[in-house]
């Protein structure tokens, strides 16, 4: 075991990251996003005993709610990223640089999902930005800072390592996919914030910690630079929200059981259960039952993975996937489409006196289906606005509808005149993701 010892150099002592973070943390900016809210009153709102029981009741008033976070510039003319989370909603956004300049900023695109926004800061130039480094070359164990804003002290820079690589479905909130772990410390206003290597490159954005206190317990995660980059690409290109490779499939990791199963030395890939007519993969010759292990040569063994894989590869390019089938390994070439919108959606709505009055319902198609979250074999027409009367009957967009009165409903023109012509009674077959109900209602 190595003797512990104090420094007994110049060149030890002056050892430290000083010289890295006077380098990238110019880069690291401070947000603060300001966003109108509907807040209800009630004269039982504070009263202990009555306040269950109105809650949610009252009227509404608009408040102002301001929330803060941290950004990377990415560019010297002012494109830059942060956490959806930090901006969304907002109607005013202000953003301020290490330096105490301030800047208003507008976002380009942004994605729930990913809990990613790329904004543009109005009048910038000539700034100081970081540079991207691949993440898929990040490794176990490297050496990496944070540098964001935690709690609104400042800008502050922990340390850390690496923790894990391919963490998928980890995360908590709304980002889904696949992240980079880090024991770096990240806490609330943190979010947004660079994670980068030895050399100054961004290789994630801090996004989620997971916490029983509300502190950084030491497991982080950030959004790694690949995704990172392909949103800069579609925002620079003038996309109005961000893009993704539709697979049209459905699959389930290979557990030990399956690969017990299929006679496979170790659990390892997705394998495919469902194709959509309208599927890239399909139509690259692949079936149910087939296991995809690689895409572009990375291994994949989640849903998210695949599409965070997918999604780097990038939308129009075509990819080698590695195809396990019958016990033989092959390379097939699938084309990264978006979802097709066809058949067109054909949105119409019903009128104020049908059963169901000023409801907008739509044709389904892969672009619906990859919109809305709806499952790849659902039929009927899909609700794409319950309209004022809607919820009060228990109706939400992305509601289907798949048969009125006992008839089978296939498109949007049908539909509506079917609702158009109900006296008395109505009965609606339904289907909300996974789970079928029948509903009756009196006209």
């Amino acid at each position: 075991m190595a003797e512990t010892r104090v420094p007994t150099s110049q060149a030890e002592i002056a050892l430290s990251f000083a010289p890295l973070v006077k380098r990238a943390a110019p880069a690291v900016v401070n947000i603060f996003a300001k966003r109108i809210v509907q807040v209800r009153t009630s004269p039982f709102a504070n009263d202990p005993f009555f306040q269950d029981f109105f809650r949610g009741s009252g009227a509404t008033r608009p408040q102002v709610q301001n929330s803060l976070g941290s950004g990377v510039i990415l560019t010297a003319d002012g494109i830059m990223v942060t956490n959806y989370h930090v901006v969304d909603e907002a109607t005013d956004i202000r953003v301020v640089l290490n330096d105490r300049r301030e800047f208003d900023a507008r976002i380009l695109i942004s994605d729930r999902d990913a809990d990613l926004a790329i904004l543009r800061l109005d009048g910038a130039r000539d700034m100081p930005h970081l540079e991207f480094r691949d993440s898929d070359t990040v490794e176990v164990g490297e050496l990496v800072l944070a540098i964001g804003n935690p709690f609104g002290v400042g800008q502050t820079v922990s340390s850390g390592i690496v923790s894990g690589l391919a963490r998928s479905g980890t995360a908590t909130g709304g980002a889904r996919g696949y992240f980079l772990q880090t024991d770096a410390p990240i806490n609330p206003g943190n979010s947004g914030g660079a994670l980068i290597d030895m050399a100054g490159r961004l290789i994630g954005i801090n996004t989620r910690i997971v916490t029983r206190s509300g502190g950084s317990n030491g497991i982080g995660f950030a959004i790694p630079s690949a995704l990172v980059a392909r949103f800069v690409e579609q925002a620079q290109a003038g996309a109005e929200g961000f893009r993704r490779p539709w697979a049209g499939m459905n699959g389930q990791p290979v557990d030990a059981a399956i690969a017990e199963s299929l006679g496979l030395g170790t659990p390892r890939g997705l394998v495919i259960s469902e194709l959509h007519p309208s599927s890239p993969f399909l139509k690259a010759g692949f079936k149910p039952g087939d296991i995809v292990t690689e895409v572009d040569g990375q291994p994949v063994n989640t849903a998210d993975e695949m599409v965070f894989r997918m999604t780097v590869a990038g939308l129009g390019n075509d990819v080698p996937i590695t195809r396990l089938r019958d016990g033989e390994v092959s390379e097939v070439t699938v084309s990264l489409i978006d979802a097709p919108d066809t058949p067109p959606r054909d949105p119409r709505k019903t009128s104020r006196r049908a059963a169901l009055p000023e409801v907008e319902l739509s044709n389904i198609n892969p672009a619906l289906l990859a919109e809305l979250g709806l499952p790849l074999s659902v039929d009927g027409v899909v609700i794409t606005d319950p309209g004022p009367a809607g919820p009060r009957a228990g109706l939400a967009r992305g509601d289907v509808i798949r048969a009125i009165d006992g008839t089978p409903v296939s498109d949007s023109q049908s539909a509506v005149r079917a609702l158009e012509q109900v006296r008395g009674w109505l009965t609606l077959d339904m289907q909300r993701g996974m789970k079928r109900a029948q509903l009756r209602f009196r006209n």
